[in-house]
């Protein structure tokens, strides 16, 4: 069996790795390199676990796209900086994260690992689209992200996010009968479930509200009992339908939300994605030289080495 197409949430993973690991970690001159050091390591670990054919680190373009914004105003807010005198709202980063990503942007080119992107979306929708257009491996998405549960699928091809929320000591496989079973959505659609879930609840790591008054196990029971939103907002219009009164108020009170708020829930499947190489996870290194002056430079010999022998070992088919 041949192994996985292994997605990664580059922004995600290196995010987890710049707060993992101190910042005592410095280059030869002084400069952190604790996220260039940590999410090294991190894709050699995932590497050597599940023995990828095929790699690649998805970007975010487009943090907070326009058409999300518009559909809902609220998406993302709280994580938005006014520079009132340089531009453009721009999310809060570390300052000693933001020129790390360029190391590890490096680091990447050098090994040969390919980035994937595309102008106006997310890196979720990156994701989305790559993992809902593969017809011949199995994919695993990786991620600290919740939302991307809703990737999850059986056809064409198996699609299973690792979910790192918690670290990756502690990451969790999940395939379509987990989100099913952890979330309580319906079986037989639990990944565009799991959105709806999310739309009728809210999450507040993206800024939006949700139905208000509807917390996750109402919102779990109705997705339950009615199978999808829009039967829910069918037996709302329905006068003969045994909709609780309750219930039935809250969802028309927010009648216009639920209707711009799915198509920002759902993750984009159709971006145009641009990769900076093909995708095959080469066996060794495609800069070697390039890569021992990044690991000289960066002091992160180590981490390299480990990512190098990862990609080497011999890949035998998935490993969940």
């Amino acid at each position: 069996m041949t192994g996985p197409l292994l997605l990664l949430d580059g922004a995600s993973l290196w995010f987890r790795a710049y707060y993992a690991l101190p910042e005592s970690f410095t280059s030869r001159d002084g400069r952190p390199v604790n996220a260039v050091r940590g999410f090294t390591d991190m894709v050699a670990s995932l590497i050597t676990r599940h023995q990828p054919e095929r790699l690649a680190v998805c970007l975010d373009l487009d943090w907070r796209p326009q058409f999300r914004v518009d559909a809902v105003p609220s998406y993302k807010t709280h994580r938005v900086a006014i520079e009132t005198e340089v531009g453009p709202d721009v999310e809060e980063v570390p300052d000693t994260l933001t020129p790390q990503v360029d190391m590890i942007l490096d680091v990447l080119a050098a090994a040969g690992i390919a980035t994937a992107g595309a102008e106006g979306f997310e890196a979720d929708d990156v994701l989305g689209t790559l993992a809902a257009r593969e017809r011949a491996d199995t994919v695993v998405v990786v991620s600290g992200d919740r939302d991307l549960l809703q990737v999850v699928a059986d056809d064409p091809v198996p699609v299973r996010v690792l979910y790192v929320g918690r670290g990756l000591s502690k990451a969790e496989l999940f395939g379509p009968v987990e989100v099913a079973e952890k979330y309580g959505v319906p079986a037989h659609r639990p990944g565009i479930g799991y959105a709806e879930l999310a739309l009728l609840r809210g999450d507040p790591s993206d800024g939006l509200p949700g139905v208000k008054g509807v917390g996750e196990k109402t919102a779990s029971s109705l997705l339950l009992e009615y199978g999808s939103v829009e039967a829910l907002r069918a037996a709302v219009g329905d006068p003969e339908s045994g909709l609780a009164k309750g219930i039935r108020a809250k969802l028309t009170a927010a009648s216009d939300y639920l209707d711009a708020a799915l198509p920002v829930v759902r993750v984009a499947t159709d971006a145009a994605v641009e990769m900076s190489r093909p995708d095959p996870l080469p066996v060794a290194p495609v800069d070697p030289d390039r890569l021992e002056a990044l690991a000289d430079e960066l002091a992160i010999g180590a981490s390299i080495g480990r990512l190098t022998k990862a990609m080497a070992a011999p890949r035998n088919g998935y490993g969940a």
